[in-house]
C-alpha cells in the first residue's frame, strides 16, 4: 500500500472496518498498522456486541473483522461523525451503519 506524504511525514488516512463483510465503522490513522490497533480493542468489540442494526448485534464472539481504505461515502460519514464510539486509547471510531432505536 502506498502512503501519501506531506512534508516528509505520513498523512492521515481513513480506514473502514468490516465486521462479517459489512462496513461497520471507520477510524483514522497515519499508517494502517496504527489504525489496526482498534481491531484488537476489546472495549470496541463489547460496545459493538451491545448495539444492534436491523435487529442484529453489530458483532458476536465469532465475527471476523477486516480493515481496508475507506471509500468516498465512508469518508464523508466519518467526517460528519453522526454516531461514534470511543476506543480504549481515546480514539474515535465512527459508525457506518444505522443503529436501531433503543
Amino acid at each position: 500500500m502506498r502512503e501519501n506524504t506531506v512534508n516528509g511525514s505520513f498523512s492521515v488516512s481513513i480506514f473502514a472496518v468490516e465486521v462479517d463483510r459489512v462496513p461497520t465503522f471507520a477510524v483514522q490513522g497515519r499508517k494502517q498498522q496504527e489504525a489496526e490497533a482498534v481491531l484488537a480493542d476489546e472495549g470496541v468489540r463489547e460496545q459493538l456486541r451491545r448495539m444492534t442494526s436491523g435487529g442484529k448485534p453489530l458483532c458476536d464472539d465469532f465475527s471476523i473483522f477486516r480493515m481496508r481504505i475507506a471509500n468516498q461515502r465512508e469518508r464523508e460519514i466519518f467526517y460528519r461523525n453522526a454516531s461514534s464510539l470511543l476506543t480504549t486509547d481515546g480514539g474515535l471510531a465512527v459508525l457506518l451503519v444505522q443503529l436501531d432505536s433503543m
